[in-house]
This record gives C-alpha cells, sequence and structure tokens, in this order.
C-alpha cells in the first residue's frame, strides 16, 4: 500500500512538471528559464511557508528558523544517479559559500531511511536534510517543483529566487547562491 501512494504522488507529481501545474497560476512562467533554470526577480519570487519536518539524524526543522539566510533546497534520494553526481558539487558550494550567511537543506524523498544516511556518509554531506519518503514536504515548497533532483535558492525574506529542475553543479550553482547572497534585504 505504501509503495502505491509513492507511485500515485509522483504520477501526479510527473504530471504537473508536464502541464505546467496550474496555468497562469504557475509562479514560474513571470520568471526567466534557460536550460530548466528559473530565475525570478524579487518581485516575482514566491515565498515558502509551512515547511517543517523530521530531520534524518533526528530532531526537528523549520523554514522560519532560518529566515534571513539564504536557503538552498535540494531534492535527492539516494536511489537517483543524478542526485549522486551532484553531490560533491553541492557540497563544495555549501563549505564555499556558509559564512555569507547561506545554509543547505536536503529533503530526501521516496527512500528508506538507512539507505538516504548511508548516501549522506559515502558523500560525506555534512548539512542537514529532511526525511520526506511521501514527498509532502516538498510539495510544501511548491508542486512544480517536486522533480528530483532540483535545488531552489530561496533569498534571505524566505522567496523562491531560482529553481533549478534537473542536477546542478559548481560551476552553476555557486555563482547562483553568490548572486543571491549579495543581494540587499529588504
Amino acid at each position: 500500500m505504501r509503495r502505491l501512494a509513492v507511485v500515485a504522488v509522483a504520477a501526479v507529481t510527473a504530471a504537473g512538471l508536464l502541464t505546467g501545474c496550474g496555468g497562469e497560476e504557475n509562479w514560474a512562467k513571470k520568471c526567466s528559464t534557460t536550460n530548466l533554470v528559473v530565475e525570478c526577480t524579487p518581485d516575482q519570487r514566491p515565498t515558502v511557508t509551512g515547511v517543517t519536518g523530521e530531520l534524518l539524524d533526528g530532531g526537528t526543522y523549520d523554514l522560519e528558523n532560518d529566515r534571513g539566510k539564504v536557503v538552498v533546497v535540494n531534492f535527492w534520494g539516494s536511489w537517483c544517479a543524478p542526485c549522486r553526481a551532484e553531490a560533491d558539487d553541492l557540497e563544495k558550494t555549501y563549505q564555499a559559500t556558509k559564512a555569507k550567511d547561506v545554509t543547505f537543506l536536503g529533503v530526501n524523498t521516496r527512500d528508506e531511511r538507512d539507505s538516504a544516511k548511508a548516501f549522506e556518509r559515502g558523500y560525506q554531506v555534512t548539512y542537514g536534510s529532511l526525511y520526506d519518503f511521501g514527498s509532502k514536504v516538498g510539495l510544501k515548497f511548491d508542486v512544480t517543483q517536486n522533480a528530483i533532483p532540483s535545488t531552489l535558492i530561496l533569498d534571505r525574506q524566505g522567496r523562491i529566487a531560482v529553481a533549478i529542475r534537473r542536477a546542478t553543479t559548481l560551476d552553476e550553482l555557486q555563482p547562483l547562491v553568490e548572486k543571491i547572497a549579495a543581494e540587499a534585504t529588504g
């Protein structure tokens, strides 16, 4: 039954991605999109709220506690080959930008907890990840973004500034994170 529910969530998510999920209400349509990277100007950015959950290593997370920081959110699964390919680049970007009041958060989905923990140990991921087997937390960010892998960059006001709807690299991600981190707050 659990597997069927996961397949149903994945099918609905995929259908949303293919149809643009919501027509005019899809915030990404108002932004600039190149090669599956969506960049929004501050007046176009949707605010993310209500994101809380259980961390893989125990404890809880609440996105509101990171308001005022740039938050890079990466959606991943240990079963995902592109996720494995980008893991080192994500960690390097985190290390290079955390002194600029940038934090990273993984959202692990459709995974067994032990497999997810083994992935983090194996790839030496040092930032926390939410455990989101059924993709419920991922949907709070944006139903059109819940693809694996994908990465969101939230500005200091908790708004989606950049959405990368595929695997990313250090050369792509770090300049985008630094650009959002350098924006004036307000």
